[in-house]
C-alpha cells in the first residue's frame, strides 16, 4: 500500500543517507562487527551532516524542532543496507531526549553543542546485575557530599550500550532509600562524564547480534560528579525515565518493521535467482506463499507503526501505544525474518548473506526496552485488568 507518510524533503534526506551509507559505512561494516565497536569518527562525520542534533536548538548546533520521521529514515535505510550506525540510535533516540526535557539552560549550553557535532555521545545506565526491567529494584547509590558540591557514585551496571564510545553516560541511582509505601522513590538522574576517577569499564559483552556496538559492565567507585550535573530533581528519577519509554519502544517498533521489510526483500532477490532442482526457487508454491503471508503481516505492521510514528509527532503516543507497537512489531519481525532465512537454505546461516545478520540482531528486540511480558502487561493494564 502507499504510505503517506513522506514529502518529497524527507525523500531527499533519505538519498543522501543512503550515499553516507554506501560510502561511510559500508566498506567499513565487516571490521567493526569484528571489532564490537564503530570508528569513533562516525559520529562527527554524522554531526558534520547534521544528523546528531535533531531537536537541539538551532543557537546550540542543532537542527531545531524536527519530527521524529528523520530519524525513522535512517533506520529504514540502515535496515536495507543491513548495517547500523553503532549507538547512534540510543544517543539521538533514547538519551538525548532526557536532555532536552530535563537539563537547565546552564547544562544545555554545556552539554548541547557537542552532542549536535558528534563530538559528545551519549549513554544511559539503568539496568544493574541483579536489576533488569525493575527499576525499582536500583542499588547503584549516590550520596551527597557533606559540603553539598557533589554527589559520590559507587556501584554496578550490566547490559550497557555504547558506554566505550560515549563521553557523557546518564546514570540511574539511589540518593535516598525507598519507602515501604513506594519502592520507586529516591532515584536520581546523574550525568557523569566517562573520563571521571572511579568510572570504569567491566568486561565488553560478546552478543550474538547487533555486534557493531560495544555493550559494556560499568562500575563505579567513589566517584565524584558535580551537583551540577544532576538532571533534572533529586528522587524523581523514576518518573522521569517513564517519561521518554513511549518514543523509545516506538523506535525500536520502526527497527522491527524495517528490518522485517528488509528481510522480505533479500528473501525475495535470493529465490529469483537460486535454481534448485532446474528452475527458481521463486517458482515453488510454497515459497511464494511464504513470502505472501510475510508482506501481508509487514504491511499490517507497518500501518500501524505510521500511525504511531504521526501520534509521536503530535504528543499524543501513549505508553499503552507504544507497547501495543513494540509488542506486535518485535514478534512479526521475529516471524518474518525466520521465514525468510528459512527460504535462503543454509545460506541463510552464513553470515556473508544480510539476512543472518538481522536474524541475530532482531532477538534481542523482543527483550529490551522492556520484554515481551512486560508490554503484555501494560497493555493489559489499559484494558483495565
Amino acid at each position: 500500500m502507499k504510505r503517506s507518510l513522506y514529502t518529497q524533503e524527507h525523500e531527499d534526506f533519505r538519498a543522501m543517507i543512503r550515499d553516507f551509507i554506501a560510502k561511510e559505512v559500508k566498506p567499513h561494516f565487516e571490521r567493526w562487527e569484528r571489532d564490537n565497536l564503530v570508528d569513533r569518527d562516525l559520529f562527527r562525520k554524522l554531526g558534520a551532516l547534521g544528523v546528531m542534533g535533531f531537536d537541539i536548538p538551532e543557537e546550540l548546533g542543532g537542527a531545531g524542532e524536527t519530527s521524529y520521521k528523520y530519524q525513522v529514515i535512517i533506520n529504514e535505510e540502515c535496515a536495507r543496507a543491513a548495517v547500523s550506525f553503532g549507538h547512534y540510535g540510543v544517543s539521538t533516540g533514547i538519551v538525548l531526549p532526557y536532555l532536552l526535557d530535563l537539563a537547565s539552560d546552564e547544562q544545555k549550553k554545556r552539554w548541547l553543542p557537542g552532542v549536535a557535532s558528534g563530538d559528545i555521545m551519549l549513554c544511559i545506565a539503568m539496568t544493574e546485575p541483579g536489576t533488569g526491567s525493575d527499576l525499582a529494584g536500583i542499588r547503584t547509590t549516590a550520596r551527597l557530599s557533606e559540603d553539598g558540591t557533589h554527589y559520590v557514585l559507587n556501584g554496578s551496571k550490566t547490559f550497557i550500550t555504547g558506554a566505550r564510545n560515549s563521553e557523557l553516560c546518564v546514570v540511574a541511582a539511589r540518593t535516598a532509600p525507598a519507602t515501604a509505601e513506594d519502592r520507586r522513590h529516591g532515584l536520581s538522574l546523574l550525568v557523569v562524564p566517562t573520563d571521571s576517577e572511579g568510572f570504569e569499564y567491566g568486561r565488553k559483552l560478546d552478543k550474538i547480534g547487533l555486534r557493531s556496538s560495544d555493550t559494556s559492565e560499568l562500575s563505579f567507585t567513589d566517584v565524584r560528579v558535580p551537583v551540577e550535573n544532576l538532571l533534572g530533581e533529586q528522587d524523581r528519577g523514576f518518573s522521569y525515565l517513564g517519561r521518554n519509554l513511549p518514543r523509545e519502544r516506538l523506535s525500536i517498533g520502526v527497527g522491527a518493521v524495517a528490518t522485517a521489510t528488509a528481510a522480505i526483500e533479500f528473501a525475495r532477490e535470493y529465490v529469483t535467482e537460486r535454481q534448485v532442482f532446474g528452475k527458481p526457487v521463486a517458482a515453488f508454491q510454497n515459497t511464494k506463499f511464504v513470502l505472501a503471508e510475510c508482506a501481508a503481516e509487514v504491511e499490517a505492521l507497518q500501518a500501524l507503526v505510521d500511525r504511531g510514528i504521526e501520534l509521536d509527532d503530535t504528543g499524543e503516543l501513549t505508553g499503552a501505544d507504544a507497547a501495543k507497537i513494540k509488542l506486535f512489531g518485535t514478534e512479526v519481525a521475529g516471524r518474518v525474518i525466520d521465514k525468510c532465512l528459512q527460504l535462503h537454505g543454509g545460506y541463510g546461516y552464513m553470515l556473508e548473506y544480510p539476512i543472518a545478520r538481522l536474524y541475530a540482531d532482531t532477538r534481542v528486540s523482543r527483550i529490551y526496552g522492556g520484554t515481551s511480558e512486560v508490554m503484555k502487561t501494560i497493555i493489559a493494564k489499559d484494558l483495565g485488568l
